[in-house]
């Protein structure tokens, strides 16, 4: 399970180190891609795999279903922590996620997800105010 926020650099090369904290349960090989609300997610090979496997059960002849697989799976590479607990963040993905070099990593349960600090503190702020709202919307799921 991974929990937690923790800040790191991009170096000039496009690596940065995965928080140590992460680093056990990640494995010295995963799957990083494109997410959402413009973030990368990183996930074991374990969590990808369920992940790939909801996919594929979705109905190729729906629009929303091919573009989020798209999105998703095209981007998807897989990476392997250095001796250094670094992994390579390839270009096409740090343009998609970072417009500055420091990298949050927020760990959701079964992924992790990098975020540009920038766009995460903007995303927190937002959140935060509507954290009532999200917490009663969510009530019919038992949260």
């Amino acid at each position: 399970m991974f929990i937690g926020e923790f800040t790191h650099t991009l170096d000039a090369k496009g690596r940065v180190a995965v928080p140590s904290t992460f680093r056990n349960t990640l494995g010295n090989s995963a799957v990083l891609t494109r997410g959402l609300d413009g973030a990368l997610f990183l996930y074991t090979r374990e969590d990808w795999n369920i992940f790939i496997e909801k996919i594929s059960q979705l109905p190729i002849s729906n629009e929303q279903s091919r573009a989020f697989a798209r999105h998703v799976l095209s981007g998807a590479i897989e990476v392997e922590t250095d001796a250094q607990g670094r992994i390579m963040i390839p270009a096409y993905l740090r343009e998609f996620a970072f417009s500055g070099k420091t990298v949050v990593f927020a760990g959701l349960n079964n992924r992790i997800e990098l975020w540009d600090e920038t766009k995460w503190r903007e995303y927190q702020t937002k959140t935060a105010q509507t954290a009532n709202e999200l917490a009663a919307a969510l009530t019919p799921f038992g949260i």
